[in-house]
């Protein structure tokens, strides 16, 4: 499917999106290693053995960008201006490689902008669950989305 128009972007609308994404371990390390973060408790097995989680911990930078990344083709592909902020981020609970990650996402707020006739500002609630059903992250994000064409 498409991404949706700012005309469509209604707040109230709810999308469970249908795409799932198991975490692997070439995930995680790829990406925390690409983002020069060199926490053990990304990267080390051992080390991690010894914590309350005893294993593997996955970026949770990755996590937000999977969250996101798994609403794109439902909400806005091709239909996106830009990315204006994401606040309100959290994760109530931790990922581990092995986790199949599915998102839901919730139009909270939209506005005309301003500044420009052909697009509006929507401002997004995204939220992850792992296989288990629980709340691994939770964001607001803002992007400034296009008006349908005339």
């Amino acid at each position: 499917m498409a991404g949706l128009y700012f005309e469509q972007l209604t707040p109230g609308l709810a999308i469970d999106h249908a795409t799932k994404r198991t975490v692997t371990e070439t995930d995680n390390v790829l990406f925390t290693t690409m983002t020069m973060n060199p926490a053990q408790i990304h990267l080390d097995a051992e080390y991690c053995r010894q914590t309350e989680f005893e294993q593997v911990l996955v970026n949770s930078i990755f996590t937000l960008g999977l969250m996101i990344g798994l609403s794109v083709g439902d909400t806005t592909l091709g239909t996106t201006i830009a990315n204006l902020g994401m606040t309100d981020v959290s994760f109530p609970a931790p990922v581990f490689v092995g986790d199949t990650i599915r998102a839901r996402t919730s139009v909270s707020e939209a506005r005309p902008s301003k500044s420009r006739a052909d697009a509006g500002i929507v401002t997004f609630e995204h939220q992850a669950f792992n296989q288990r059903g629980e709340l691994v992250a939770r964001c607001m994000r803002a992007a400034l989305m296009l008006r349908q064409p005339a």
